[in-house]
């Protein structure tokens, strides 16, 4: 088994921050319906403005509202408007990654999703596997590649 990228939250922005309540992540169910989530599904959370990297669950709060709260020690990671990357991970068998697609949502200021995206992985004749970022539309998207000295 390996442990792979499942769903993905990508620059949602943290609206408020909990320190009394009880632990976890309230996000709206609508966002985590879109990507995959579901409630109480553990997920790693990485805060992009201050490098923070933490674990918990997620909890559904009100469907609609765009919120993203972290609760209890959580809190203390994160400043209200910190864009955040939440991520969940699966384990499956590795010769079945061809057929798994991870849903990316992506956010703006507001919490918005601005796009939906997908990670696809297929493998070729050879056995290599190949990578791509596909829009809603199946088109794919550049892949950032810098190569040493370049």
């Amino acid at each position: 088994m390996r442990k792979v990228m499942a769903a993905k939250l990508h620059g949602i922005h943290v609206t408020a921050a909990d320190l009394d309540y009880h632990g976890s992540i309230t996000l709206d169910p609508d966002h985590c319906e879109k990507a995959g989530l579901l409630p109480l599904e553990f997920v790693d959370i990485w805060n992009k403005n201050s490098g923070a990297r933490i674990s918990t669950y997620v909890i559904f709060g009100e469907r609609y509202s765009r919120c993203c709260i972290l609760n209890g020690a959580a809190a203390r990671t994160c400043q209200v408007g910190d864009e955040i990357i939440i991520c969940s991970s699966h384990y499956i068998e590795a010769e079945r990654i061809a057929d798994f697609q991870p849903k990316i949502l992506t956010f703006d200021k507001g919490n918005h999703i601005v796009e939906t995206l997908s990670y696809v992985v297929e493998r070729d004749g050879t056995g290599r596997y190949h990578f791509d970022i596909v829009n809603e539309g199946g088109q794919s998207l550049p892949i950032p590649v810098k190569a040493h000295g370049r």
